[in-house]
């Protein structure tokens, strides 16, 4: 069944009239419900939602009633898929786990038959993504395997298969004696002595190891220019903040996300929709994580949009503002606010659907 990208197409336009607040500490709750959920929702919203491997139950003889849960595919359907990447580093304090499970996995993920989320998780050391083509390449390859493709492509002319992917790093915060914002370092709990977070990316600025792969894959991530001001003068803020280790944890994670859509590019055919954010995880001791949102994406109908934080270290700068009783990180790109960043578009060519 001929594909008609028109309904599709209006719902790619209204997610970005949508507002976004890029560079602001805040609470995962806030950025994953306010920023990540509330776009995702605007590209499903009264189509059928096919996310539970039971929906695809009823061409196949399955000797019990679980036929009766098959989708009525003859209905405008979007089957979607979830991938997240995040360092492994045991630190997270249950914001990398179960607070994006709960949030964000339990709408978006396929669910199994026993009801498990089947989110595609990686953890590369530092973060980002070790190769955002294999990521893309598994992550729409496992959603959708031809027979189901023909079945949910010849069922409407309306539906299609969303793709969403979220690229995330991290970097430690302590206060120290005179309560001023260290960056880069923080305690795994209260037990514990401070140490380097992420130590991957700090260790690739600090103490680079050419014998190292993480630290070369991370060096390509900054590039050669602000792998240079990095490791040199750093970036620090206004008032003495270091936060050189904050700034590349977001090259890090922004180009995880800017390669990871360059491969969806080939990855999806005209009828698939892919949705990416960038974000970085603030690791603070003893209470909750925190996130910096720095970017998000889509890949449509031949054009690729970017909107949020670059990657020119020489662009970042940051200060330290109360909100609600707290010290927060904010971060500034090319002197802009949260949210007057410019969308940038790219094109190419989409491969026809099966």
């Amino acid at each position: 069944m001929k594909f008609d990208p028109s309904k599709a197409r209006e719902r790619v336009e209204k997610f970005w009239s949508l507002n976004a607040e890029f560079g602001m500490e805040h609470n995962a709750y806030r950025v994953y419900l306010n920023e990540i959920v509330s776009d995702r929702y605007v590209l499903v919203n009264g189509l059928q939602l096919l996310r539970d491997e039971l929906q695809l139950a009823g061409e196949r003889d399955m000797g019990d009633d679980v036929v009766a849960c098959g989708a009525d595919l003859s209905l405008p359907s979007v089957m979607t898929t979830l991938a997240h990447t995040n360092c492994g580093d045991r630190i997270h304090q249950g914001e990398a786990t179960t607070t994006y499970e709960h949030i964000v996995a339990a709408r978006f993920a396929c669910m199994s038959e026993i009801g498990e989320y089947k989110l595609e998780a990686f953890s590369p050391t530092g973060g980002g993504t070790d190769d955002g083509h294999t990521l893309a390449h598994v992550t729409v390859a496992h959603a959708l395997d031809e027979p189901i493709r023909r079945r949910l492509y010849e069922g409407n002319a309306a539906s299609y298969l969303l793709v969403n992917i979220d690229l995330k790093t991290h970097v430690g915060r302590l206060a120290d004696e005179h309560g001023r914002l260290v960056i880069g370092r923080t305690q795994e709990s209260k037990w514990r002595e401070p140490r380097t977070a992420c130590g991957a990316v700090v260790g690739a600025i600090k103490a680079y190891n050419p014998d190292n792969g993480v630290h070369r894959r991370i060096r390509e991530d900054l590039g050669e220019e602000n792998f240079e001001l990095l490791t040199t003068r750093g970036v620090h803020t206004k008032d003495g903040v270091d936060i050189t280790a904050a700034v590349a944890s977001s090259i890090v994670s922004i180009q995880g996300m800017l390669n990871t859509a360059k491969a969806l590019e080939t990855e999806l055919d005209e009828r698939g929709v892919g949705h990416l954010t960038a974000s970085m995880t603030v690791n603070r001791p003893h209470m909750d994580d925190t996130i910096l949102y720095l970017a998000r994406a889509t890949v449509f109908d031949g054009e690729t949009r970017v909107q949020g934080f670059g990657t020119d270290a020489s662009k970042y700068s940051g200060r330290t503002v109360e909100h609600r009783g707290d010290k927060r990180l904010l971060m500034l790109y090319d002197r802009l606010d949260s949210n007057e960043h410019a969308t940038r578009t790219s094109r190419y060519t989409p491969r026809p659907a099966p």
